[in-house]
């Protein structure tokens, strides 16, 4: 018997889409309080997911959505920071 394997699909926090966990980053929330992007997407921490593109970041940013998944208030320069992380991840 062969099982078709489920993709995970996760909604980015700035669009609203909701794609293949893999085409998304996970930004984290570390116990010790920290914002980061998840690399490897298994650190340990709460979890939200972006598209990979500083424009879904500004909207996330926009509608608070990345603060209220990660149930904290984010400060102006982790944003910045993880602007900065996106568009290197993008070669831009």
């Amino acid at each position: 018997m062969t099982g078709v394997k489920k993709v995970p699909l996760r909604k980015c926090t700035g669009c609203g889409q909701m794609k293949n966990k893999k085409e998304l980053v996970r930004v984290i929330r570390t116990p010790e309080e920290e914002i980061l992007i998840d690399t490897t997407g298994r650190k340990n921490g709460r979890g939200a997911y972006l598209c990979n593109s500083p424009e879904c970041l500004g909207k996330a940013k926009k509608s608070k959505g990345l603060e209220r998944s990660l149930k904290v208030p984010i400060p102006t320069q982790v944003y910045e920071a993880l602007e900065g992380r996106l568009r290197e991840m993008n070669g831009d």
